[in-house]
């Protein structure tokens, strides 16, 4: 097929795909429909040799219809192919599909019919077009008949859907599914947080509480010494400081004594009592900023997210909900 520069950027367009592999697609197709059924048939080729590259970009929709709510997220490796029309288009077409026949799964949503094929088979056709890695990812879902859901800023990057006990007006589901998206809670309330995680907060706090004590064990006796615990706080510290001229040699030998011995002196001493009391504190301090229900609520802080239900209706209640962001947080 003999083709022009106006062509390969019309395929491009269309497809997504890179200008050498849209090129190639042209010289080896009869025609722009063969070119972009080439580009598809590379799909698999292309997706196992980009298996080990990282999907860190993608599109998130989500959805409720019948009784049934759904999130997914579509990963690629850059927010130019995220952005393109005919992705989030497939993106919004596999979520049609896994609302509409109320998948439960992510294996379930890979295994529905589309096209020709399957759900996964359209996702590898189109890593084949745009020559990018892709994987779908992220897949959860509630069935209630009062659900609210939320598109953050409408930019297919962070999505919240909340379940509740009985029908809410619109601007109260959009408000506490815009707390989930904001505030990224780990459940309803306390009931929700597994003891594990509540054991590890725990003994995390612990530890950091012991930390904290014999540090400011150590300071004092510094301070007491007439060393500043600012330029002994790490060996780097010690010889830049030292290479200044704001510390000697000795006054260096001087506070690793003390640093050494108050610090096995306090950790050996520490009130068991107290060190409970503090990591106790700490653990409830986490809940109440990660549950959602005692959460401040974002549009008035002199609340919590449970009593503007309450303001709301007193007998309104979250009985589910989900979030998920592309995002490191």
């Amino acid at each position: 097929m003999n083709f022009t520069m106006t062509e390969i950027k019309k395929l491009r367009e269309m497809t997504g795909a890179g200008l050498a592999d849209c090129k190639k697609a042209l010289t080896e197709s009869e025609d722009m429909d063969a070119a972009v059924a080439y580009l598809r048939k590379k799909g698999a080729a292309v997706a196992a040799k980009r298996s080990d590259r990282e999907a860190a970009e993608g599109c998130v929709l989500v959805k409720s219809e019948n009784g049934f709510a759904a999130i997914i997220a579509l990963k690629c490796e850059t927010d130019f192919v995220a952005n393109n029309a005919d992705f989030v288009a497939l993106t919004q077409d596999i979520l049609n599909a896994a609302v509409a026949a109320k998948c439960k799964t992510l294996d379930e949503v890979k295994a529905l019919p589309m096209g020709e094929g399957t759900v996964q088979d359209a996702v590898t056709a189109r890593s084949g077009i745009t020559g990018e890695k892709m994987e779908l990812d992220g897949y959860s879902c509630i069935e209630s008949d009062n659900v609210a859901v939320y598109n953050h800023m409408n930019r297919n990057g962070l999505c919240a859907m909340v379940a509740f006990n009985k029908p809410v007006s619109g601007e109260c589901g959009k408000n506490v599914a815009m707390q989930i998206a904001s505030s990224s809670p780990v459940a309803i309330d306390e009931s929700g947080v597994s003891e594990e995680v509540k054991q590890n907060e725990y003994n995390v706090a612990v530890e950091k509480t012991k930390e904290e004590q014999v540090k400011k064990a150590v300071e004092v006796a510094l301070k007491k010494a007439g060393i500043n615990p600012a330029h002994v706080d790490s060996e780097d510290h010690m010889e830049s400081n030292m290479a200044k001229g704001w510390i000697t040699a000795e006054d260096v030998e001087k506070a690793k004594k003390i640093i050494a011995e108050t610090s096995a002196e306090k950790a050996a001493n520490l009130p068991a009592a107290m060190v409970e009391n503090i990591a106790k504190g700490r653990v409830n301090k986490f809940l109440k900023e990660n549950c959602l229900l005692s959460q401040e609520y974002i549009w008035d802080k002199a609340m919590t997210v449970a009593q503007y239900l309450q303001s709301v209706d007193k007998e309104l209640k979250v009985t589910a909900m989900s979030r998920f962001t592309l995002k490191a947080e």
